[in-house]
């Protein structure tokens, strides 16, 4: 028996699917307090700021000027 044989595909809905998400959520929405939320929130945020103010800056970069030295090429 292969790897893919043992384990099928299981033919989930998209409707299946959000229920399940919903549950989830709402799982983690009945066991975790407002505080762990707020605290989640906040580290997420300290985490993705600075990488976003890096990486969109750093590609932004790259781009730019391959753009500019084509349209001068053009004109």
């Amino acid at each position: 028996m292969t790897y893919l044989k043992q384990y099928p595909p299981c033919p989930v809905s998209a409707a299946q699917l959000c229920q399940f998400w919903s549950a989830h959520v709402d799982g983690l929405d009945r066991h975790l307090s407002t505080r762990r939320w707020a605290l989640t929130a906040v580290t997420v945020v300290l985490m993705a700021y600075p990488l976003a103010r890096i990486m969109i800056p750093a590609a932004l970069h790259g781009i730019v000027p391959d753009v500019v030295r084509n349209v001068l090429n053009l004109i």
